[in-house]
Order: C-alpha cells, then structure tokens, then sequence
C-alpha cells in the first residue's frame, strides 16, 4: 500500500514537471518568434550625444519594441569612426555634429540627413585659459589654436576669424582630438581652443577657463541624426518613427535635469557641476530637416569648398530624406 502511494506521488510529480516544462517551453519558443518578427536597427552613439540620453533613458527601446523595431546600440569614440561605420554599411543610423556630414557628402559616402537637433550653439565656443591676454576674437592674430578638423568646431572657427576680419592664414592651427586639445590647452601648449560641451563646460569648471565667444551668431552647432541611403529611403515610416520617438527622449531630458546631469556625470566621468552647466544651457529637442537647416548646412559646405577643405561642390539638399 506504502509503496503504491509513493508511487503515485512520484508519477503525479512527473506529471506536473512535464506540464511546467511543455508550458516552460512553449513561453521561450513564443518569446523567440515574438524576439525574430522584430526588425533590428543598428544605430550608432557617442557618449553623452543625444542617442546616448535616449539609450540611457530606456523608453526609446521600448517604445520602437513596441512598434517591432529591435534597437542594437553601438558605441563610437568619434564621429568620423560612426561615418566609417555609416559607409560601410555597418549602422542603419547614427549622430554627428554638422560639419561631418558635409564632408562625408563631398568624398561620396551614401548617407541622407533624417532629423536635426535643437541648437547647442551657448556650449559651444572657443577659450582662452585663465588669466589670459587675449581678450578678443581680433586678439587671436599669430595665436596657436586647437580645433578639431571636419568638425564643428573647425567652421566655428573659420566663421569666427572671419567676423574678426581675420583670414584663416592669420592664426596657427593646431589640429587635435578633443582629448589631446584639452591636454595641450591645460598645459598651455596653445593659446585658445575652439571646442564644444561637455569639452567647453568642464574646462570652464576645471581649469577656470574664460569663453572668449560662444557660437551664437557664428552657428547654430546642431547634432544630425544621419542614415544609410539605403535604409533610410527603403524604410522611411522607421525613420520617421525614430524621430517621433527620439523626441519623448528629448522632452525627458528637458523636464529630468537632476536624472540626466547624474547618468551623463557617470557616462562621461566629469564632475557633475560640469554637466550641470552642459545641461542647463541647452534645450533638447528634434525637428525634421527644414529650408532654413538646409541653408545652415549650405553654408557649412560653400565655406568649406572657398577654403579648398572639400574638392567638390556639394549640395545638401540632394541628401535629405524626402517626405514621400
């Protein structure tokens, strides 16, 4: 009797193990094929930029998931590595500043413009250290200056001379990585540094740095959110559902400074007085790609062809992702 009750439970035991693991199994499987319907997006993102806010918040994840998009993030130490990726194929999507792009259109890479961010001209401008002589942009003359080539910060400062009558022959250009500027400029290897946040905010918190401009009125200094032509023109309803959702990002960093100055504190290993002053000269936002963003990026590009910086004429209007 003992032994056909022990032999009852042990079957009954078997029994609810063989439901729990067909139910078990049953659930992976439908996760899976729910997991294989998605499509994936490969979008790329440096740390702090406008997609790093959206990783780092989580919602624009969700909500494409929701969608079926799967987003697979990749990490870029520069903007010039993330176009390499662009033009080869490697990302569906990615962030730069808004001179890349012009000259990624002048060697021929296949991209189209998608979105456009709000400006971040107040972040971005050219310093002096502390205690320097220098008091304006005319005082620049016969000066050593850091900038970074084919990025924003190289027609800021095209821009700059010119509104100080200055040609760019009348200053010494010193072409450095944001990392090594910063070296060279604490060390007083040179004696101003066009340059945009977090780079700007934290010398100015760091090193006590004085901004002798900023770039409003020079430029507007927009991040691009760029595609592959492509994808982009073979998928233009995720291209403008990234937008739509980009832009909740955005409005989340607006409205969660305290949130955000922690994460990017974290993210970019700076104090967080120094993202605090990042954050609260910016508004965050997308805006689809307009006449007057066109214009902007013209500019970009005919300057850059008069000073022999790009072999060809480009025009930026070619480029952008067409509503149809």
């Amino acid at each position: 009797m003992r032994k056909r009750k022990k032999l009852i439970l042990f079957l009954a035991f078997i029994l609810i193990w063989a439901v729990v693991a067909i139910f078990g199994y049953s659930k992976t499987q439908a996760n899976q094929s729910a997991s294989s319907n998605l499509t994936t997006i490969r979008v790329g993102y440096q740390k702090g930029d406008i997609f790093d806010i959206a990783r780092t918040q989580g919602d624009l994840a969700t909500d494409m998931k929701k969608k079926g998009y799967k987003i697979v993030w990749k990490q870029f130490q520069s903007g010039s590595a993330l176009l390499q990726a662009l033009s080869a194929g490697e990302l569906d999507y990615g962030r730069t500043g808004d001179t890349p792009p012009v000259t990624a259109q002048a060697s021929g890479t296949k991209l189209v413009y998608i979105g456009a961010a709000y400006s971040k001209a107040a972040g971005s401008g050219i310093l002096v250290p502390k205690g320097s002589s220098i008091t304006s942009l005319a005082q620049l003359k016969g000066k050593k200056v850091a900038y970074s080539k084919g990025s924003s910060s190289h027609y800021l400062l095209l821009k700059a001379l010119k509104k100080a009558g200055l040609k760019a022959s009348d200053i010494d250009w010193v072409d450095l990585d944001p990392a090594a500027a910063n070296i060279a400029f604490s060390k007083g290897k040179v004696d101003a540094w066009a340059i945009w946040d977090p780079y700007t905010a934290a010398a100015q918190v760091q090193q006590n740095a004085t901004l002798l401009t900023n770039a409003k009125g020079l430029t507007t200094d927009r991040d691009f959110i760029l595609g592959t032509q492509a994808f982009a023109t073979g998928h233009r309803n995720v291209s403008k559902l990234l937008l739509k959702e980009m832009q909740k990002s955005m409005k989340w960093a607006n409205g969660h400074h305290t949130e955000l100055i922690n994460e990017m504190s974290k993210s970019l290993s700076l104090p967080k007085s120094a993202i605090k002053k990042m954050v609260e000269r910016r508004n965050y936002g997308i805006q689809a790609i307009n006449n007057q963003i066109i214009k902007e990026q013209q500019d970009i590009a005919d300057l850059f062809y008069q000073e022999g910086l790009i072999s060809k004429k480009v025009e930026v209007k070619k480029i952008v992702l067409s509503k149809e």
